[in-house]
C-alpha cells in the first residue's frame, strides 16, 4: 500500500470516529453530504475528467441507483445492504450499452456527447414515471431498516457514506496511476494520436464509463435510504450534473483528488448561505464561482499547482541550458535499448509489403493501387509533389485512416482493417508533420504513454527508464518535466522521434520530420535517423528536403496523383521521365 493510499485511509478512520465523539447529529448529516457529493464528483471525473467526454447525464446514473434501492428495499422488502451491488451494477450496465453506441460514433464529441448524454437523463426518469417502478406517487422508504454500523440511524448513513468515499477516493487515484489512466488523459488531449500510439481508445472508455456510472449509482442508493421518500421530479433533474461539473471544474479535474476539493468548498459554502437564511443568495453565489472559474482559473485548484510545477520544472530546465550544463544538440552516447541488429546492405527481406492500397475521400483518390515493398533495415525515401499521396500513405498504414482498397501486410501478417492501436502494437510507430503532443502531458509523460502501450509494452517503471533513455538520445533530456508548450518547432519534432523510438518499433513512419528546422538542426536530424536505423530499426520517411533524401536514402519512391510513379536508387529514380515531368511539368511546344 503506498502512501497516498495509506493517507486516503488514515484519513476515513479517522473521520469514522465523528460518531463516537458526541457530537450533535447535525454534524453527521453534514459530513455525510460532503462525502456524498464527493462521491458524486470523483466519479463524475473518471470519465469526464480524465478522457475529456464531458457528461451531463451522471443524474441519470445517480437516478437508476436511487430507484434500484427504492423499489428493492421499499416495494419487495430486500434488506438495505443487498441492494447496493445492484444498485452499482445496473447503473454500470446502462453506461456499458449507452458508450458501446455513442463511442462508435466519431462524430459524437464534445457538446454533442454532453447533450446525448443530458437527453438520456430525461429518457430515463420517463421510463420510471410510467411503469410500475415509480408509476407516479414515488417511492418511500420509511420502513427500510438502516444498517446498524453507528450509534445512531444518521451514524451509520454516514459511515456508509464515508465507506464509499474512501473507496470511490481509491479507485480514482489507483485508475489515474495505472495504464488505464494514462491512456484516458492520452485520449483527453488528442483521442485519434493517442489510438495511433497503441492506446484502445474504445475499451478504454467504456471501461471508464461502466466505472463512473456505477459509483454514481452508489451514491444514489444510500442517498434513497438518506432521503426516504424518491421521485422522479427530484432524483432526474440538471441539479445533480451541474453541481459535480461545478465541483470537478472547481478543483481541478486533471487531478484524481480535485473533485473532491471542489465538493467539500462548495457543499460548505451552500451550507453557511443556507444556514444564514440566505439559500438564494448562495446559489448565486455558486453560479459566480463557476463563472470565475471558466474565466480565469480553467483548471481548477489542484491543476494550477500540477502546472505550477511544470512551470518550476521548465524554469529549471532553461536556467541549466543558459548556463551551459545541458545544450539541445544530440547526444553522441546515450541511446534507447538496442532492438535488432540492422540486416546487411541490400537485404531482400520483406518488413512491409501493400498490395493495391487505396484511400478515397468522398470521391477524392488520395491512394490510388500502390503496391510497395519496404526491406528490413532499409530507409526509404517517399517523394513527390504536394497532394501526392505521401502523408496518405503513413496515415493508411499507420491505421489513422482505413484503407478503401487493397490490403497491406507486415511482418508476415495482415493489417488491413485492424483498429490502430492494434497497428502500433504490432510494431509500427509514426510522427506527425505538424508535431501533435499531448498538451497537458510533461515531455518525460508523452514518451512513457509510447513505451507503455507501443510494441514493447513496458511497465510504468519500464517505461519510465526507457523514455528517459529516449530523451537522452534525442537530446531532450533536460526538457523532461516541461510541458510541450515550452518547446520549441526543433524540439517539438525531436519529442516526436523519441515518443516513436520508445516503443521499440520494427518500423517507424516519419511525415516530413525536417520541415521548418534550419540547416544546422537538419545536420542533428540527419544524424539522429541514421543512429535510429543503426538501432535496428527500418525507416519511411516523407520528406521535401531533397539534401536529406540523397544522404540517406537507400532507396526512394515517387507517388503523384496518389500513383507510384517509380521506386529504386535515389539517382535512377529523380532522372525517370515521370518523376521529371511530375516535380517540373512536361515541355510544350
Amino acid at each position: 500500500m503506498n502512501k497516498t493510499v495509506s493517507g486516503i485511509v488514515i484519513a476515513g478512520l479517522v473521520l469514522a470516529s465523528v460518531p463516537w465523539l458526541g457530537l450533535p447529529a447535525f454534524y453527521e448529516s453534514f459530513l455525510y453530504l460532503i462525502c456524498h457529493w464527493v462521491i458524486l464528483a470523483m466519479s463524475w471525473n473518471i470519465l469526464s475528467g480524465y478522457s475529456g467526454y464531458f457528461s451531463f447525464g451522471h443524474g441519470a446514473f445517480f437516478g437508476v441507483g436511487m430507484y434500484v434501492t427504492g423499489a428493492l428495499a421499499g416495494k419487495l422488502d430486500w434488506p438495505f445492504l443487498a441492494t447496493l451491488p445492484l444498485a452499482v451494477l445496473l447503473p454500470a450496465l446502462l453506461g456499458v450499452a449507452l458508450g458501446a453506441v455513442v463511442f462508435r460514433v466519431k462524430a459524437v464529441r464534445g457538446e454533442l456527447f454532453a447533450l446525448l448524454t443530458l437527453a438520456i437523463t430525461f429518457v430515463v426518469a420517463t421510463i420510471i414515471i410510467n411503469t410500475p417502478i415509480d408509476g407516479g406517487p414515488g417511492v418511500y422508504l420509511m420502513a427500510v431498516e438502516v444498517p446498524k454500523l453507528g450509534p445512531s440511524p444518521a451514524s451509520s448513513l454516514y459511515l456508509m457514506a464515508l465507506i464509499g468515499t474512501v473507496a470511490t477516493a481509491v479507485i480514482a487515484y489507483k485508475l489515474q496511476q495505472s495504464k488505464l489512466g494514462v491512456g484516458l488523459y492520452a485520449i483527453h488531449d488528442d483521442e485519434d494520436v493517442a489510438e495511433v500510439m497503441g492506446v484502445p481508445t474504445y475499451g478504454y472508455k467504456l471501461l471508464a464509463f461502466a466505472v463512473s456510472s456505477g459509483l454514481a449509482g452508489l451514491a444514489g442508493g444510500i442517498h434513497a435510504l438518506f432521503v426516504q421518500y424518491v421521485t422522479v421530479g427530484e432524483t432526474f433533474n440538471i441539479t445533480v450534473p451541474l453541481t459535480v461539473v461545478l465541483m470537478s471544474c472547481l478543483g481541478g479535474s486533471r487531478h484524481w483528488a480535485g473533485p473532491a476539493v471542489g465538493a467539500v468548498f462548495i457543499t460548505v459554502l451552500l451550507y453557511v448561505f443556507t444556514a444564514g437564511n440566505n439559500p438564494v443568495l448562495g446559489k448565486a453565489v455558486v453560479g459566480l464561482v463557476l463563472v470565475a472559474v471558466i474565466l480565469f482559473m480553467p483548471n481548477g485548484i489542484m491543476g494550477q499547482v500540477l502546472k505550477r510545477r511544470a512551470r518550476l520544472a521548465a524554469e529549471r530546465s532553461k536556467a541549466l541550458e543558459a548556463s551551459g550544463q545541458v545544450h539541445a544538440s544530440v547526444p553522441a552516447a546515450a541511446a534507447p535499448a538496442a532492438q535488432a541488429p540492422r540486416p546487411a546492405p541490400g537485404s531482400t527481406e520483406v518488413l512491409l509489403e501493400t498490395h493495391g492500397l487505396s484511400k478515397a475521400f468522398k470521391g477524392v483518390q488520395a491512394l490510388s493501387d500502390v503496391s510497395l515493398k519496404v526491406h528490413k533495415g532499409e530507409i526509404l525515401g517517399l517523394l513527390g509533389p504536394n497532394g501526392s499521396g505521401k502523408s496518405t500513405f503513413i496515415n493508411v498504414v499507420s491505421g489513422h485512416y482505413p484503407a478503401t482498397g487493397g490490403s497491406y501486410v507486415f511482418e508476415g501478417r495482415a493489417l488491413t482493417g485492424l483498429p490502430a492501436h492494434e497497428v502500433a502494437q504490432s510494431g509500427i510507430a509514426r510522427t506527425y508533420q505538424i508535431p501533435r503532443p499531448f498538451a497537458q502531458m510533461t515531455v518525460l509523460e508523452n514518451v512513457i504513454l509510447s513505451a507503455m502501450f507501443g510494441s514493447a509494452a513496458m511497465s510504468r517503471a519500464q517505461a519510465t527508464e526507457e523514455a528517459r533513455k529516449c530523451l537522452e538520445f534525442t537530446g531532450l533530456a533536460h526538457k523532461a518535466e516541461a510541458l510541450p508548450e515550452d518547446l520549441n518547432l526543433h524540439q517539438r519534432k525531436f519529442l516526436e522521434l523519441a515518443r516513436a523510438l520508445a516503443s521499440r518499433p520494427r518500423l517507424v513512419l516519419l511525415d516530413e520530420v525536417l520541415s521548418g528546422m534550419t540547416p544546422s538542426e537538419i545536420n542533428e536530424a540527419i544524424e539522429l535517423i541514421r543512429r535510429i536505423r543503426d538501432q535496428g530499426s527500418t525507416i519511411v520517411f516523407v520528406e521535401h528536403v531533397m539534401r536529406a533524401v540523397m544522404a540517406l536514402a537507400d532507396r526512394v519512391a515517387v507517388l503523384n496523383h496518389g500513383k507510384l510513379l517509380a521506386v529504386g536508387p535515389a539517382q535512377e529514380v529523380m532522372s525517370h521521365p515521370d518523376v521529371v515531368s511530375a516535380y517540373l511539368g512536361k515541355a510544350h511546344a
